[in-house]
């Protein structure tokens, strides 16, 4: 039987948006309280708080607030028995536009998010989403090789994917921010003794995904082909990056939270792997074939900090907690679309044409 303490519920800050309400939904389907934190700023995410309430009720609740602000972050933290800490500013361009408001959400909101639990709740677990950003660019252009319509690293060391051993190099003013406060959530463990994870997470994607040009990649490319647009492809087309359906992100974070007494104090890359490595271009080829519509695209320059490749070495987070992806690249295509097509394609009569 669950204690007292048990029955608190699950913080998740950010937990209307994309992961963080396929977390919060999975943790009430499971009968968990979920309290939600989320200043509701992004487009898509109070048709996410809607859907959360209409689907569990009383099992979710939220708190309009921001995790800027101290005294409703430490307000949530105490009456919560584990953090997931998803709140963030997630758009490379917009740190570039505005590296001071991308630094007070990431860094300093996290830091809020750490002395709440540190000086109010210092038992409570805390996961933290960051991002394979951290390692900035990571090859040097003689360092990969145009293999077909993608490139690969020329070194067999890397066929493994990226593990938690590369080197820390943040590059872009959200590099910067989210990278802080990763190392910040890695060392409140080392020298608190607070039980926090680090999630280096790579290319998360489906359903609840309102993917833009800034962010969720896919999802954006999808939602694109549905509507009819033109597409921009920052660089070449031939980065690849690793993809993760979300019901498998999901489950990777529920394994480190059940079984924080193995994973506390560590950090961990969170990707789908080198099976569900794919570039851009190979990405719309999969998006024409299966919708049979032809997705026109323009190039424009690379962005700052973009990386022509990278894949997730998920090998730490398998052995230690047994986790591994489920869902294949085809079938979280598939599932993405049904999502986005039931959502967006009536409105713009492609329905019928994407059936």
């Amino acid at each position: 039987m669950m204690n007292q303490r048990d029955n608190r519920p699950v913080l998740i800050t950010g937990g209307c948006g994309f992961i963080g309400c396929n977390l919060a939904d999975r943790l009430a389907e499971r009968g968990e309280r979920v309290l939600v934190l989320d200043n509701l700023a992004r487009a898509g995410v109070r048709e996410n708080a809607q859907w959360l309430k209409s689907r569990h009720g009383d099992l979710i609740t939220i708190t309009v607030a921001d995790i800027r602000e101290p005294i409703p972050v430490i307000d949530a933290v105490r009456e919560a028995r584990a953090v997931l800490h998803l709140a963030a500013q997630v758009a490379v361009t917009d740190s570039v536009s505005d590296p001071a408001a991308d630094f007070e959400t990431n860094a300093r909101g996290t830091l809020n998010v750490l002395e709440a639990v540190r000086l109010h709740n210092c038992t409570a677990p805390v996961v933290f989403a960051s991002t394979n950003k951290v390692y900035g660019r990571l090859v040097e252009d003689s360092q990969i090789t145009l293999a077909g319509r993608r490139y690969s690293p020329t070194s067999d060391l890397l066929a493994g994917g990226i593990s938690e051993h590369a080197p820390l190099d943040f590059y872009s003013p959200y590099g910067c921010s989210k990278g802080t406060a990763d190392q910040y959530v890695h060392d409140y463990a080392r020298v608190y003794g607070l039980q926090t994870v680090v999630m280096r997470m790579s290319c998360i994607y489906g359903p609840r995904q309102f993917g833009t040009e800034d962010q969720g990649w896919i999802a954006h490319f999808l939602l694109s082909a549905i509507r009819g647009q033109p597409l921009t492809i920052y660089g070449d087309g031939y980065q690849v990056r690793d993809a993760l359906h979300v019901s498998d992100a999901a489950s990777a974070w529920l394994a480190v939270l059940d079984g924080i007494a193995l994973a506390r104090g560590r950090v961990f890359n969170l990707g789908g792997g080198p099976a569900n490595a794919v570039s851009l271009r190979e990405l719309i080829d999969h998006i024409t074939q299966f919708t049979g519509r032809e997705v026109t695209y323009r190039f424009s320059d690379w962005r700052p900090g973009d990386q022509p490749w990278y894949v997730t070495d998920t090998r730490a987070l398998s052995t230690a907690l047994g986790w591994a992806p489920q869902v294949n690249i085809a079938e979280g295509l598939r599932s993405l679309h049904a999502w986005l097509d039931s959502r967006f394609g009536a409105t713009h009569g492609t329905r019928e044409a994407l059936a």
